[in-house]
């Protein structure tokens, strides 16, 4: 209902993968609601949040009334595999840059920007550790990366990022090399 809450996975050697990030309005926990019972992944709140809960009893039923909630489950399914197949493809065939720029560029779009000195600056802050576990990488090349995109892409503490040039960024995410 409000917030945001981290979807994060655990290997067996201890490392945390940042599956994605969930706003106001999206979904989470239907394949274990749907499913076994058991959860794919954890779900941490990240600001204070308002989460609302049904019963899978309750959802069936509701289902069975209204059909159309069946459809819009399947659509955000049917997202998030999309979105699955775009990360495993990336991780193999894309560069971390790209990856990168593209994880900036989809926050900037998806979760909103505002104005600062000129710049476009991100309304959600990302700490490195959060970025590099959310596309693949370590934090130590997380650090690294930002430092080929400082000439348009500029990290601050605290985990601020500001877009100094758009198009530049758009170009890297889109995998054309930076100068």
């Amino acid at each position: 209902m409000s917030g945001s809450l981290r979807v994060a996975k655990t290997a067996t050697a201890g490392k945390e993968t940042i599956l994605r990030t969930l706003f106001q309005g999206d979904i989470f926990a239907a394949p274990a609601l749907l499913g076994n019972g058991i959860a794919p992944a954890t779900v941490t709140a990240e600001t204070d949040v308002e989460v609302l809960t049904t019963e899978r009893e309750v959802l069936l039923a509701a289902i069975r009334e209204n059909p159309e909630i069946a459809l819009r489950i399947l659509a955000v399914f049917n997202q998030r595999l999309q979105q699955l197949h775009e990360t495993v493809h990336g991780l193999v065939s894309e560069r971390a840059i790209v990856r990168l720029a593209r994880f900036i560029h989809y926050f900037g779009v998806e979760q909103g920007t505002k104005l600062a000195d000129n710049s476009v600056c991100l309304e959600k802050r990302f700490p490195y550790y959060q970025i590099a576990r959310s596309i693949g990488i370590t934090y130590e090349e997380c650090v690294r990366l930002f430092k080929k995109l400082k000439p348009f892409v500029s990290y601050s503490r605290g985990g601020k990022i500001i877009v100094l040039d758009w198009e530049k960024l758009e170009d890297t995410a889109s995998g054309d090399e930076i100068d």
